[in-house]
């Protein structure tokens, strides 16, 4: 059958073989398939979907397409995590030095901003000088030196994802659960952690909108999982608005030095907390005491401390201001009365790439000084004239009032109050 036939099988709803679904795999690593035809079968799979079958097989062709670093028989204490992506969503800075703050080290293969979101990678590298390239024995140093490891995918690891996802980026095709598994799973068993914790977003500016496409998510990525051998939950958290006040790359890191020191926004440090609490009891840890030994590290400085020691390991300066700052602040104001009800988190991130938090073609850069900050939440009474949020403005070239607009229509304002959706759904059982 050639490529073509296969394209044309799974646009028809057909399901694939295993073999169809390697050959795939391996045109993307090795280059042999067009990126038109990879593009095609992306769509393809995005809208007809694939069975648990082919979802398996696939996230196992693209793990045994590259090097696995196999890091739990080196550190089997180290523990990973992963988010499925929202906005405001500054987890990952923070979870890295806080539970290097409580002796527990903890390795990341993390990824690049991914259509609406803003990207791990892309955050640190705001950070003058911090480098994200390193490979296995890199990574080991880094956690005997500090605890703590973010590093970016190599070429050997699942080569077929790189080129995926860049992909998907590009064409629409980041929200397909098969997609989004084949891809998260890939680099976590590749990487290889004996432990676990999964965020899966849920709401307006996450990938999958509504509890039961997050629950669908949590579980299948839990699944594969746990029957690789690793100690892994999922936790269901909400993503109605943004997690945190700020999306771009330069003032996401400031916002997680705020947390870092003890300050900085509720929510944030809250889905952290919640986050880092399940990592610890599936290392062993009680929980009531896995929480306060958490707490007590935000408040006494021993994670500011752990910041400090993980940056400088990465080759990063640590000092905030040498951080990137806008060339200029717009206000986005509210135009008339009542309460804010809604926000469209896919606008906002959408709005933050435009103005230089992500990238609109695969060879864009990113401007680390623009962002978006939002200054209202959920629920929040709203007069007319008030800030509803920032425009950051860095260096790349934008249309300033159609961005503006945007933003202003990604809020809605009603008399009643609205019901608050919860900040953390829990583990898909509590859902």
């Amino acid at each position: 059958m050639t490529f073509p036939e296969i394209i044309g099988k799974k646009r028809d709803g057909e399901s694939l073989t295993r073999e169809e679904i390697a050959r795939f795999v391996r045109g993307a690593g090795n280059g042999g398939l067009a990126g038109e035809q990879l593009a095609a079968l992306l769509m393809a799979i995005c809208i007809r979907g694939m069975t648990a079958e082919e979802t398996a097989w696939l996230t196992e062709e693209m793990l045994q397409s590259g090097e696995m670093w196999h890091l739990a028989d080196a550190v089997p204490e180290a523990v990973d995590k992963h988010s499925t992506g929202g906005i405001g969503d500054t987890v990952s800075l923070i979870f890295a030095p806080l539970m290097a703050a409580v002796g527990v080290p903890i390795a990341m293969m993390a990824g690049r901003g991914l259509g609406h979101s803003q990207g791990t990678l892309d955050k640190l590298e705001a950070i003058p000088g911090f480098r994200v390239g390193w490979d296995r024995g890199g990574m080991l140093d880094l956690l005997e030196r500090c605890g703590a490891a973010v590093v970016a995918q190599t070429d050997d690891i699942a080569p077929a994802d790189r080129t995926l996802y860049a992909l998907r980026d590009i064409t629409a095709t980041v929200p397909s659960l098969p997609l989004i598994v084949g891809s998260i799973m890939s680099k976590k068993l590749a990487l290889g952690a004996g432990t676990l914790s999964l965020d899966v977003k849920c709401g307006s500016g996450a990938f999958r909108k509504t509890l039961p496409e997050a629950k669908e998510l949590a579980e299948a990525l839990r699944s594969v999982a746990r029957s690789a051998g690793v100690a892994c939950e999922a936790v269901i958290t909400e993503m109605d608005q943004p997690l945190g006040p700020a999306l771009g790359t330069a003032c996401e890191v400031r916002q997680a030095i705020e947390i870092i020191e003890g300050r900085g926004s509720a929510p944030l440090r809250e889905v952290t907390l919640r986050l880092a609490e399940e990592a610890l009891v599936l290392r062993g840890r009680d929980r009531t005491s896995a929480r306060a030994d958490l707490e007590k590290a935000l408040d006494d400085g021993s994670a500011a401390v752990a910041w400090e020691a993980f940056v400088r390991a990465h080759c990063g300066n640590p000092d905030p201001d040498l951080l990137a700052r806008p060339r200029r602040v717009v206000d986005v104001l509210a135009e008339g009365p009542g309460r804010l009800t809604a926000v469209d988190g896919e606008d906002l991130g959408r709005a933050a790439v435009e103005v230089g938090a992500g990238r609109r073609r695969l060879d864009e850069v990113i401007d680390y000084g623009g962002g978006i900050e939002v200054l209202v939440r959920l629920g929040d009474p709203i007069e007319p004239g008030q800030p509803l949020a920032r425009v950051l403005l860095g260096e790349r070239p934008v249309d300033e009032p159609a961005v503006i607009d945007k933003v202003r229509e990604a809020f809605t304002l009603a008399h009643d109050a609205p019901e608050q959706p919860p900040l953390v759904y829990g583990t898909p059982e509590l859902t």
